[in-house]
């Protein structure tokens, strides 16, 4: 058998503890960047192994250290370990028993993944050169774990070899199971926030013409947004916008004196991120003049690119 073959094979003799990983973080999940429960699963997986761990000082972030059998490159392979605040009714056996937070975007799998191959690698310690560090990161979704763990020295975790190469994953539904799809170039969008506050004026729904109604300029910015992206956004530097959450109003025969929008855009340029970002306000406060209300726009900077 070849390497590959011998490590393929010893990976599936190990996958019920990699599963039981899976599904004992999948019922717990955290959300955010204190996550103590899913901590001390990580802490636990990791105590049998030859690995150095460390434990963040501002979250509960953990980095294990791997030495090889002679001195060489450090390397960083890292998963996240937090859930989303969303309630879980897919039924499993193992679904969630939090209230309120799930595993939705398979941070549960990351993680038990990353254990797999931290005990995959300790059994072969001594057939390599130089050191793994571990990375397992909480707050991906939106709260920048991954710059906490920079700035308490991650990449100094081997101090006379800090890391030089980093590999991260992210399951995906898109492709078939069993394979590895990697590209260089843009991998993952920027992600960037918005709302949008509509301020008009409002009154009774049979009167609407002494109102300034938020209610029909929400729906035109969300079309008109659309239409700036299929007009104005070059295919080859693409971009999405989307609108996920209107809000406005409390009853059926009284218009609000405002309307709440709020969504995302994902761009694959620096520079186009810029542009687009631009146009969204752009296009919410112009169609808002139009009809003599008042758009505030707010924009909170998510993740930049991924670029391999």
């Amino acid at each position: 058998m070849t390497d590959d073959t011998v490590l393929l094979a010893a990976a599936r003799a190990d996958a019920d503890r990699t599963v039981d990983l899976r599904r004992r973080l999948h019922r717990r999940p955290e959300v955010g960047l204190q996550l103590p429960e899913t901590q001390a699963m990580v802490l636990e997986a990791f105590a049998d192994l030859p690995v150095e761990v460390t434990t963040g000082r501002s979250t509960s972030s953990v980095v294990g250290v791997l030495r090889g059998g002679r001195p060489g490159p450090t390397y960083l392979l890292r998963g996240d370990m937090d859930a989303l605040p969303l309630q879980e009714d897919t039924g499993l056996d193992f679904a969630s028993e939090i209230p309120g937070a799930m595993h939705a975007c398979g941070h549960d799998t990351h993680v038990a993944m990353l254990l797999g191959a931290a005990r995959l690698l300790a059994d072969r310690r001594d057939e390599f050169a130089g050191q793994v560090v571990f990375m397992v990161q909480p707050g991906e979704e939106g709260h920048h774990g991954a710059r906490f763990m920079l700035e308490e020295g991650l990449l100094d975790a081997v101090p006379e070899a800090p890391v030089s190469g980093a590999f991260a994953l992210h399951i995906s539904t898109s492709f078939p199971t069993g394979t590895i799809n990697v590209r260089p170039g843009p991998m993952m969008a920027a992600a960037d926030h918005f709302r949008i506050t509509l301020r008009g004026a409002g009154g009774h729904a049979s009167t609407p013409h002494v109102t300034a109604d938020p209610v029909p300029v929400a729906a035109e910015i969300v079309l008109a947004l659309q239409s700036m992206v299929t007009r104005r956004v070059d295919v080859f530097d693409p971009a999405v916008v989307t609108v996920g959450h209107i809000s406005a109003g409390t009853t059926n025969n009284i218009i609000p004196a405002t309307a709440f929008l709020e969504g995302t855009i994902r761009t694959l340029s620096a520079e186009r991120r810029a542009d687009v970002v631009a146009r969204v306000q752009r296009v919410a406060e112009h169609v808002a003049a139009a009809h003599e209300l008042v758009a505030e726009f707010e924009r909170v900077e998510g993740y930049p690119v991924t670029v391999n």
